[in-house]
Protein backbone atom coordinates (compact mmCIF):
# COMPACT_ATOMS: atom_id res chain seq x y z
CA UNK A 1 0.00 0.00 0.00
CA UNK A 2 1.39 3.21 -1.25
CA UNK A 3 0.49 6.56 0.41
CA UNK A 4 1.63 10.25 -0.69
CA UNK A 5 0.02 13.54 -1.54
CA UNK A 6 -2.72 13.32 -3.61
CA UNK A 7 -2.74 15.13 -7.39
CA UNK A 8 -5.16 16.56 -9.37
CA UNK A 9 -4.97 13.72 -12.17
CA UNK A 10 -6.40 11.94 -9.08
CA UNK A 11 -9.80 13.52 -8.74
CA UNK A 12 -11.80 10.96 -10.32
CA UNK A 13 -10.66 8.19 -8.26
CA UNK A 14 -11.09 10.01 -5.20
CA UNK A 15 -14.81 10.93 -6.61
CA UNK A 16 -14.99 7.35 -6.95
CA UNK A 17 -14.37 6.13 -3.76
CA UNK A 18 -16.34 9.08 -2.37
CA UNK A 19 -19.49 7.70 -3.50
CA UNK A 20 -18.65 4.10 -2.36
CA UNK A 21 -18.52 4.38 1.05
CA UNK A 22 -21.05 3.06 3.59
CA UNK A 23 -21.51 6.14 6.06
CA UNK A 24 -21.61 9.84 5.16
CA UNK A 25 -22.86 8.54 1.62
CA UNK A 26 -23.20 11.42 -0.94
CA UNK A 27 -26.37 10.59 -2.53
CA UNK A 28 -26.54 13.29 -5.30
CA UNK A 29 -22.60 13.33 -6.36
CA UNK A 30 -23.57 16.72 -8.39
CA UNK A 31 -23.15 18.68 -4.63
CA UNK A 32 -19.55 18.39 -4.76
CA UNK A 33 -18.44 18.57 -8.55
CA UNK A 34 -15.00 18.12 -9.45
CA UNK A 35 -14.14 21.68 -9.32
CA UNK A 36 -14.14 22.11 -5.80
CA UNK A 37 -11.52 19.09 -5.39
CA UNK A 38 -9.69 21.17 -7.65
CA UNK A 39 -10.61 24.00 -5.10
CA UNK A 40 -9.44 21.78 -2.33
CA UNK A 41 -6.35 20.33 -3.53
CA UNK A 42 -4.95 23.55 -5.21
CA UNK A 43 -6.45 26.95 -3.08
CA UNK A 44 -7.20 25.72 -0.13
CA UNK A 45 -5.36 23.06 1.23
CA UNK A 46 -3.64 19.55 0.52
CA UNK A 47 -4.37 16.13 -0.06
CA UNK A 48 -3.19 12.22 0.43
CA UNK A 49 -4.11 9.38 -1.13
CA UNK A 50 -3.61 5.77 -0.35
CA UNK A 51 -3.44 3.65 -3.31
CA UNK A 52 -3.44 -0.45 -4.05
CA UNK A 53 -1.66 -1.63 -7.14
CA UNK A 54 -2.27 1.98 -9.00
CA UNK A 55 -5.85 2.38 -7.75
CA UNK A 56 -7.01 5.12 -5.17
CA UNK A 57 -8.64 3.09 -2.24
CA UNK A 58 -9.07 5.93 0.28
CA UNK A 59 -8.49 9.79 0.66
CA UNK A 60 -8.40 12.97 3.36
CA UNK A 61 -7.96 16.70 1.92
CA UNK A 62 -7.40 19.19 4.63
CA UNK A 63 -8.63 22.62 4.28
CA UNK A 64 -6.05 25.36 5.88
CA UNK A 65 -8.54 27.99 4.94
CA UNK A 66 -11.32 26.95 7.10
CA UNK A 67 -8.80 24.90 9.92
CA UNK A 68 -11.05 21.46 9.33
CA UNK A 69 -10.79 18.25 7.41
CA UNK A 70 -12.64 18.61 4.24
CA UNK A 71 -12.99 14.70 3.59
CA UNK A 72 -11.44 11.63 5.21
CA UNK A 73 -12.92 8.49 3.19
CA UNK A 74 -11.98 4.57 3.26
CA UNK A 75 -13.61 2.66 0.35
CA UNK A 76 -15.66 -0.18 2.28
CA UNK A 77 -13.08 -2.85 0.69
CA UNK A 78 -10.15 -1.28 2.33
CA UNK A 79 -11.47 -1.08 6.16
CA UNK A 80 -10.51 -1.80 9.17
CA UNK A 81 -6.34 -1.67 7.58
CA UNK A 82 -5.61 1.57 9.05
CA UNK A 83 -5.64 3.68 6.00
CA UNK A 84 -7.82 6.33 7.72
CA UNK A 85 -5.64 6.67 10.60
CA UNK A 86 -2.51 6.99 8.45
CA UNK A 87 -4.05 9.44 6.17
CA UNK A 88 -5.13 11.14 9.17
CA UNK A 89 -1.56 11.57 10.58
CA UNK A 90 -0.32 12.83 7.67
CA UNK A 91 -3.00 15.62 7.39
CA UNK A 92 -2.43 16.52 10.99
CA UNK A 93 1.22 16.53 10.33
CA UNK A 94 0.99 18.81 7.48
CA UNK A 95 -1.51 21.32 9.16
CA UNK A 96 0.29 22.16 12.41
CA UNK A 97 3.30 22.99 10.41
CA UNK A 98 1.21 25.40 8.31
CA UNK A 99 -0.81 26.88 11.72
CA UNK A 100 -1.18 26.98 15.06
CA UNK A 101 -4.97 27.01 14.69
CA UNK A 102 -7.09 24.40 15.81
CA UNK A 103 -8.55 21.48 13.25
CA UNK A 104 -12.34 20.53 13.23
CA UNK A 105 -14.47 18.48 11.61
CA UNK A 106 -18.31 17.23 11.84
CA UNK A 107 -19.35 13.51 11.47
CA UNK A 108 -22.82 12.02 12.15
CA UNK A 109 -23.62 11.03 15.82
CA UNK A 110 -23.81 7.08 16.00
CA UNK A 111 -21.43 6.24 13.27
CA UNK A 112 -17.99 4.63 13.05
CA UNK A 113 -16.61 7.52 12.05
CA UNK A 114 -17.96 9.12 15.27
CA UNK A 115 -15.95 6.41 17.29
CA UNK A 116 -12.81 6.38 15.39
CA UNK A 117 -12.42 10.21 15.45
CA UNK A 118 -12.61 10.01 19.56
CA UNK A 119 -10.19 6.94 19.01
CA UNK A 120 -7.64 9.24 17.55
CA UNK A 121 -8.23 11.62 20.07
CA UNK A 122 -10.38 14.42 18.69
CA UNK A 123 -12.64 16.32 21.49
CA UNK A 124 -16.19 16.74 20.92
CA UNK A 125 -16.95 20.27 21.06
CA UNK A 126 -21.06 20.40 20.59
CA UNK A 127 -23.14 19.94 17.14
CA UNK A 128 -23.22 21.85 14.13
CA UNK A 129 -26.77 23.74 12.74
CA UNK A 130 -27.56 20.26 10.81
CA UNK A 131 -27.01 18.17 14.34
CA UNK A 132 -23.59 16.63 12.98
CA UNK A 133 -21.24 15.80 16.17
CA UNK A 134 -18.45 18.43 16.02
CA UNK A 135 -15.07 17.86 16.69
CA UNK A 136 -11.52 19.82 17.35
CA UNK A 137 -8.09 18.93 17.66
CA UNK A 138 -5.63 21.97 19.50
CA UNK A 139 -2.59 20.40 18.28
CA UNK A 140 -1.50 17.05 16.98
CA UNK A 141 -0.77 14.51 19.68
CA UNK A 142 -3.23 16.11 22.22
Amino acid sequence: MLTRQALLTDIPQLMQVRVAVRENRLSDPTRVPYEAYVDYLTRRGRGWVAEDAGSIVAFAIADVLDHSVWALFVHPHYEGQGLGKNLLDQLLAWYFQQTTHPIWLSTAPGTRAEEFYRRQGWHETGRTSSGEVRFERASQGK
